[in-house]
């Protein structure tokens, strides 16, 4: 129980990588503020159980990560029950794949805000709370699109190559605070994100998605698999442990050795 006694936020965490880590940092003991859309019910019945299962308290925050405002209520309401957040995880993060001259600017917008600019606003109001505990950590989840790049995802790669900036320099900014930051880069996991982009990627190189799965998701992957939830979820906590008090504005693959090629 490592983490006992802390708190994580954990955004985008009601499906997929996020849910996963939530699931892991409280099995490790760690209060925490789950985030991101769904159905109420579906939302709360996850909620009840994780707090269950390891003896925890565990919130849920709806808060839209595209909009400042939502995200500082959130922040502030958490720091107002928990009287810290001490492990952040940014991972909110959505998709669209278009042609960059076909790309829509409102899914241009909307995936910088929310799959970069939340992480700025979260660590901001974060970073107070950890400086005065002399204690945090924060992870970033990024992607292998943060040092590599595919077409038709223009929005995504600047953003999570974002992602992997302001990693490295809030991680300077706070080295001596002991905090650390750092970025987590899976390569494809089958996450609900990942099934959307299937049919949209078949139609715009027109295959199948029998093909896209095989030719182009595992393609650049040489292990031939997909990332597991729980390897990333693993890796998070190692990162958030006092093991890893010496990594800081780390940029880690976990990716079937897709960006060693």
């Amino acid at each position: 129980m490592q983490f006992k006694g802390k708190t994580a936020l954990v955004t985008g965490s009601t499906s997929g990588i996020g849910l996963g880590i939530a699931r892991q940092l409280a099995a490790e003991g760690a209060n925490v503020v789950l985030n991101g859309f769904g159905e109420a019910a579906e939302i709360e019945k996850l909620r009840s159980e994780i707090a269950a299962q390891n003896g925890v308290q565990v919130r849920y925050d709806g808060a839209d990560m595209s909009k400042a405002s939502a995200i500082e209520a959130m922040m502030t309401k958490a720091l107002a029950e928990f009287g810290s957040v001490d492990i952040l995880v940014n991972n909110a993060g959505i998709q669209h794949v278009s042609p960059v001259d076909e790309f829509p600017t409102d899914k241009w917008d909307a995936i910088i805000a929310i799959n970069l600019t939340s992480a700025f606003h979260t660590t901001r109001l974060a970073l107070p709370g950890m400086k005065k505990a002399g204690w945090g950590r924060i992870v970033n989840i990024a992607s292998a699109h943060a040092l590599v790049a595919s077409p038709f995802k223009s929005a995504y790669v600047a953003a999570k190559h974002g992602v992997a900036g302001l990693t490295k320099t809030v991680a300077l900014e706070v080295a001596q605070a002991g905090i650390t930051v750092n970025a987590i880069c899976p390569g494809y996991v089958l996450t609900p994100l990942v099934e959307k982009q299937i049919p949209d990627t078949a139609k715009a190189r027109g295959i199948t998605e029998e093909q896209v799965k095989k030719d182009v998701l595992l393609a650049a992957q040489p292990t031939k698999k997909f990332v597991t939830v729980e390897q990333v979820a693993g890796l998070c906590s190692y990162l958030c442990s006092a093991g890893a008090a010496s990594m800081t504005g780390a940029i880690l693959s976990i990716d079937g050795g897709w960006t060693a090629q």
